[in-house]
């Protein structure tokens, strides 16, 4: 062994361990040691280690000119430039000194307060579809486990039984509707008679009850199952409000091209303000408004002639200034309306430049997945528990423990109904007329808006069918308006729509008990008591209550 002496090592920092190991060079003794290089450490390292309180003495490999946070400031740098670094080294100084990291407090809400600003919930609609599918996995090993395969066939049945003459009577129902089209045409070529505003107004209203009366007794004529009849009285009340807003919006515009010749003899012209037909919320009036009835007054005739003549014109004229009635009378508009995922006929609609193929396979693909998720929450989490129910109210004979089972029975179903409530409505709202609006070009797609932030009954009314209230607001609301006050005007609108649920809930029974009527016009009552100041006011958690 030879020593070592302190000449042989070279300097080192004594806060630094040195690694020693053999020098091996030529003509060396083999067992000398030597210091082993050690890496320069990395200035990003020594900062985490001094931010959690682990400060280090000054390595001589590192440079001291800089401190790895900023670039040093020129000896000619502006008084501001000086003074932000200044206030940088300061802050960097006394977070030093700290053991445990600053943390920044500042007033703010969370994301689920009232008063935030937050909006962005779309991983809760992830999750939605990621719970699906565990329940999906989970209702098939469950299967396989007690019968062997994945999936049950009840359901599968009762959906696939009379789709063929489904298809058939929808597609004679749909043909049928074009009866309007040759319809107009006749009341716009006449001139006394059948003028949309004497026999023409009548001739629809009457050709629209007897349709409807027929496709309404059809399912039961045939004696198709309740979801067959479902999705047919669905469709029918759908084409229904179409046939209406396309027959009575071109007949006001029939009546509008007629008054417009009529100023070109302005002696036997009506000179009063033109009656504009009540526009659904897309479309944008470009025309001046109405003057008072005092300025009307002082106008000069003339003045008052040109003005008609523009209004007039204007109602005859699309939103977008491209089409114009009546040429929008032929075949193909009838076949673009009925396809377009609207219930309000408007001349021209806004459209996109093409049609997004990968978008519609994705949004068919979603229509048929929602339909195989509402067979599947049917087939094991409500048909199970209503037979089970069946079966049990039949053996018991007490009206307490009648009671109790149907409590039962209605608690176990209170979530299944409520996915099967979010899965029809991304079904309809979202796919099926999302795939429809991409098959027309239709570029307005706001079929609902957050209905889940309503407060009240109304507010749900407006906001999780914009379609169906557009129409109504338009076809029915406004329309009453004209005869009638505002309250009496609603109480009409409400009607019309506990009709229309009225009929819905007959083809799922096979009888008209009332239920969904009774169940629409009790939302009035609600909806006064949710607007008065007792709720508002000293029951503010009652504001809460949401459809």
């Amino acid at each position: 062994m030879y020593p070592i002496t302190h000449s042989e090592i070279p300097a080192a920092s004594s806060t630094r361990p040195i690694n020693m190991v053999p020098y091996r060079g030529e003509g060396s003794p083999e067992r000398i040691l030597r210091p082993r290089p050690v890496k320069p450490p990395i200035p990003s390292n020594l900062r985490a280690q001094e931010d959690y309180g682990f400060h280090l003495l000054p390595d001589p490999t590192v440079s001291g000119i800089s401190s790895g946070r900023s670039t040093p400031l020129p000896p000619d740098a502006p008084p501001s430039e000086q003074s932000i670094s200044s206030a940088r080294k300061h802050a960097r100084a006394q977070a030093k000194h700290r053991l445990f990291h600053t943390i920044n407090y500042t007033p703010r809400v969370s994301h689920f307060d009232p008063s935030s600003d937050y909006r962005d919930f779309k991983g809760f609609f992830v999750l939605f579809w990621i719970s699906l599918t565990i329940m999906v996995l989970t209702t098939f090993l469950r299967n396989i486990k007690d019968t062997g395969y994945p999936l049950r066939v009840q359901v599968w049945k009762l959906l696939s039984a009379n789709v063929i003459q489904l298809a058939f009577s929808d597609g004679a129902m749909v043909l049928s509707t074009a009866v309007t089209l040759p319809l107009h045409k006749i009341f716009r070529s006449s001139a006394r008679a059948l003028r949309w505003r004497n026999g023409g107004i009548i001739i629809q209203s009457v050709y629209q009850c007897f349709w409807l009366a027929l496709w309404v007794k059809w399912p039961f004529t045939l004696q198709w199952t309740w979801t067959a009849q479902v999705f047919f009285i669905l469709h029918t009340l759908v084409l229904l409000m179409k046939m209406h807003s396309y027959a009575f919006y071109n007949g006001h515009l029939s009546e509008s091209e007629k008054r417009l010749k009529s100023l070109d003899k302005p002696s036997d012209a009506s000179l009063a303000d033109v009656v504009k037909y009540p526009s659904s919320p897309t479309r944008q009036h470009n025309s001046t408004a109405n003057g008072s009835a005092e300025m009307v007054e002082q106008e000069e005739k003339l003045e008052k002639l040109e003005k008609l003549r523009e209004d007039l014109a204007s109602e005859l004229t699309s939103p977008l200034g491209i089409t114009t009635y009546p040429k929008n009378m032929t075949l193909w508009n009838y076949c673009d309306f009925v396809l377009c995922p609207t219930l309000c006929y408007e001349l021209e609609y806004p459209r996109t430049p093409k049609i997004q193929w990968l978008e519609l396979f994705y949004k068919t693909l979603a229509v048929f997945g929602c339909i195989f998720l509402l067979t599947l929450i049917s087939e094991e989490y409500i048909m199970p528990v209503l037979a089970e129910s069946a079966g049990r109210l039949q053996h018991v004979t007490k009206l307490l423990d009648k009671g109790l089972i149907l409590a039962e029975t209605i608690s176990m179903l209170l979530f299944p109904f409520m996915i099967t409530f979010l899965l029809v409505f991304l079904v309809i709202f979202e796919y099926l007329l999302g795939a429809f609006a991409e098959i027309t070009c239709f570029a307005d797609r706001h079929f609902y808006s957050d209905w889940w932030n309503s407060s009240d009954w109304l507010e749900f009314s407006r906001e999780w069918n914009i379609p169906v209230h557009h129409f109504l607001r338009r076809h029915v609301y406004f329309s009453s308006k004209t005869y009638f006050s505002n309250s009496i005007a609603m109480l009409i609108t409400f009607l019309v729509s506990a009709f229309g649920h009225e009929l819905i809930m007959g083809c799922i029974t096979k009888k008209l008990r009332g239920y969904g009527f009774v169940a629409m016009m009790l939302q009035l009552p609600i909806v006064a008591l949710q607007r008065s100041k007792l709720v508002r006011g000293s029951m503010p958690w009652l504001r809460g209550i949401k459809a």
